[in-house]
């Protein structure tokens, strides 16, 4: 893997000018600058320069994160990954809060110091986020080389991982895998298939309901005949309640996920050992792909650190740990043109067949509607 901080020399310094510079061994200025600084910079430019960021960031010591598991997309790796690079601790409040959660703790807790530095939501959810004014514009160093149509024109959020909707089967427990959204209809399913949450909070059973709407004649402007398949999957007695999560699908309690498809293919390396045999396949009927959104906090805390994160987190060593954990990062075809692509951890990817779509802030902004609008009455009690 390469490390695009490998190289940087630990400079001592040699003394400390009376001003705002540090004079390093080798000769070289670092302006010393305080987390308030920090907080309007728009880039590690703005802030003085990388080592002017790590600086600011290991002085405040401590990053807010919320939301992230250890086993999503890879994150154990890259919180530990940051920490043994730069020294700063990683605080991640609610592991397996949702979306919403996270936009709800930056409200609740503004101006405070356990608010979160940074949010990783779906993409509906960060192009909330920035029409409450709650995220900060930053431009990462690979910013420019982001697809456009995978960031903000303002640069409050932007896409760092994704995937494609998948569906997860426990093939020791089921006798034959479903392959598609009308598979999932069939009575020998009955009370197997679960989501990865509630759509109307979580970003991924949310990307779920919009797979099942393209199987079903809607589109990225429709989303209602998603929310008529759950009806009649529910009605069928097939849809199970329970989130999925890891321990749900260790323990049997949901052998069948909708979920992406970077967590259903982790779930095959996690539980080889223990008398499971977890198939994945994407869906044709339903090819769905969406990527999730990272951002900074308006207000966090730890200005610098939540900054040096976002660093962190797009550059290439952090992409290629996203790629190790099943993901696709969203640099994927930049790295690989410019050659610092895993490319044996691409290999491991589930196969897919057909070119993603991805809605529009409008469409999406509509979809959470009529969801949040029909949910209930799509699966609750009768």
């Amino acid at each position: 893997m390469i490390d695009p901080h490998a190289a940087r020399a630990a400079a001592l310094p040699c003394f400390v000018a009376l001003s705002v510079l540090t004079l390093t061994a080798c000769g070289t200025a670092t302006p010393v600058v305080s987390s308030e600084d920090v907080k309007t910079a728009s880039s590690a430019e703005d802030a003085g320069g990388m080592d002017a960021l790590v600086a600011a960031a290991q002085k405040e010591g401590t990053l807010n994160a919320i939301a992230l598991p250890r086993d999503w997309a890879n994150y154990g790796a890259l919180i530990d990954g940051f920490t043994n690079k730069y020294g700063i601790e990683v605080k991640v409040a609610q592991p397996d809060g949702t979306s919403q959660d996270e936009l709800e703790a930056v409200k609740l807790y503004k101006g405070q110091e356990d608010a979160p530095d940074v949010l990783d939501v779906g993409r509906s959810f960060a192009q909330s986020a920035a029409e409450q004014d709650l995220l900060a514009p930053y431009k990462v160093a690979g910013y420019s080389k982001i697809p456009q149509v995978q960031k903000d024109p303002l640069a409050r959020w932007y896409n760092n991982y994704g995937g494609y909707i998948s569906i997860g089967c426990d093939a020791a427990q089921v006798d034959v895998c479903p392959q598609n959204f009308a598979d999932l209809l069939k009575p020998e399913y009955s009370g197997k298939v679960a989501l990865n949450g509630d759509p109307t909070e979580a970003g991924s059973a949310f990307a779920g309901v919009y797979a099942a709407a393209l199987a079903n004649e809607g589109s990225l402007d429709d989303i209602e005949p998603g929310l008529d398949f759950f009806a009649e999957l529910k009605k069928a007695g097939n849809f199970n309640p329970v989130q999925s999560t890891p321990a749900t699908v260790e323990t049997g309690e949901t052998p069948i996920t909708v979920d992406w498809d970077y967590l259903n293919t982790s779930y095959a390396d996690t539980f080889r050992d223990k008398n499971m045999d977890w198939q994945v396949n994407v869906p044709t009927d339903g090819l769905y792909a969406e990527y999730y959104s990272l951002a900074i906090n308006k207000d966090a805390p730890h200005p610098a650190a939540a900054r040096l994160w976002q660093e962190y987190i797009f550059s290439e060593e952090g992409q290629n740990l996203r790629l190790e954990g099943y993901a696709r990062p969203v640099l994927m075809d930049a790295m690989k043109e410019n050659g610092t692509l895993h490319e044996i951890a691409a290999a491991w990817l589930p196969a897919v067949q057909g070119a993603p779509r991805f809605p529009t802030e409008e469409q999406t902004t509509k979809a959470k509607e009529v969801v949040a609008a029909g949910w209930e009455k799509a699966v609750g009690d009768d």
